[in-house]
């Protein structure tokens, strides 16, 4: 049994995630072989809030180039949540 802290890896911090946060949605990297039900409930232990509803996209790690070398990233996952319009906001992310 995962812990919550072994599926929410880490807050994703950009433009776009600050912009959607007016609308309730925090974005989140997470464990690659999570589901949307072990999100939303990580979540909800973690931050102590009500999620509406998860959206996860899969993302391919991109090819990078060392001179003749060839490498690639890592492919990892990524999670935004919708908190639902009664709970609170994640003081997480307030001070950003």
């Amino acid at each position: 049994m995962l812990s919550p802290q072994d599926i929410i890896l880490k807050p994703i911090v950009t433009e776009k995630s600050m912009d959607d946060m007016s609308e309730n949605k925090y974005t989140f990297k997470v464990k690659k072989d999570a589901n949307k039900i072990q999100i939303k409930d990580a979540v909800e232990k973690i931050f102590g809030v009500k999620v509406e509803k998860v959206y996860t996209m899969n993302r391919i790690g991109k090819i990078k180039r060392m001179g003749r070398y060839a490498g690639r990233r890592a492919n990892w996952k990524k999670a935004i949540v919708k908190l639902a319009p009664d709970s609170k906001g994640i003081e997480f992310f307030e001070g950003i």
